[in-house]
């Protein structure tokens, strides 16, 4: 058996809104790596599924979906990754709330997961993996090297991602947007499956009043420890 060193991989765990996703992809860009967006992976899915018209409760049909969508990511300027799914830049449709909800359903389901974690380790190729998601450094690296969970208050989440849905000329309401977070939280928190938690040798970063830079500062520093 060779033994050759294994690829490094930065997990960046934890719940919607944290800044996960920008503060991923700059981090990613900064090191060099390649990038893994774990959460847009079960928004296509769920999209494609859509797109087919299936029912979401219909484990057997949706693990087949998942089993048969191919999901590319692709840098776009400005840091972009746009998202093309089975051939089709679904990048917009995936940042809706409806693909959010259809992930989190389908996110749930066991034989879902599985199809998706050889997707995932998939990813781990050199120079570098930045893996960001949910259960990245729980479930899919649980040898990663480096580690962080991100956090935010939930109110502080649902700022953020109102002004990101605003400035797309989404109508939403504050309120709404909290209460969709706070539900997912205890959805994601309490699923029987690779629930929602820290990895034990995670690094904690609350990004509550942190501006982005700072963050990314501090993941940085994490994987450069």
């Amino acid at each position: 058996m060779s033994h050759a060193p294994a690829v490094p991989v930065l997990t960046i765990d934890g719940p919607s809104g944290s800044g996960k996703g920008t503060v991923s992809a700059l981090v990613a860009e900064r090191l060099g790596w390649r990038l893994l967006d774990s959460g847009a992976l079960y928004r296509a899915v769920g999209y494609a599924a859509g797109a087919e018209g299936l029912d979401l409760s219909d484990v057997e049909a949706v693990t087949r979906c998942a089993q048969g969508t191919k999901i590319q990511f692709r840098a776009a300027s400005g840091g972009e990754t746009r998202v093309i799914v089975n051939g089709h830049d679904a990048t917009d449709e995936l940042r809706t709330e409806t693909a959010g909800a259809a992930a989190s359903a389908i996110a749930s389901m066991p034989s879902v997961r599985e199809a998706l974690v050889a997707l995932q380790l998939g990813f781990r190729r050199a120079p570098g993996l930045v893996a960001d998601g949910r259960d990245m450094g729980t479930v899919i690296f649980p040898d990663a090297a480096h580690k962080v969970f991100l956090t935010a208050s939930a109110a502080e989440r649902a700022k953020r991602r109102y002004k990101q849905l605003k400035e797309k000329g989404l109508n939403v309401t504050l309120g709404g947007l909290q209460r969709e977070i706070e539900a997912r939280d205890s959805r994601d928190a309490s699923r029987a499956v690779a629930p929602l938690k820290p990895a034990e040798d995670a690094v904690l970063v609350d990004t509550t009043g942190m501006g982005i830079d700072e963050v990314v500062a501090k993941v940085l520093a994490v994987a450069q420890s």
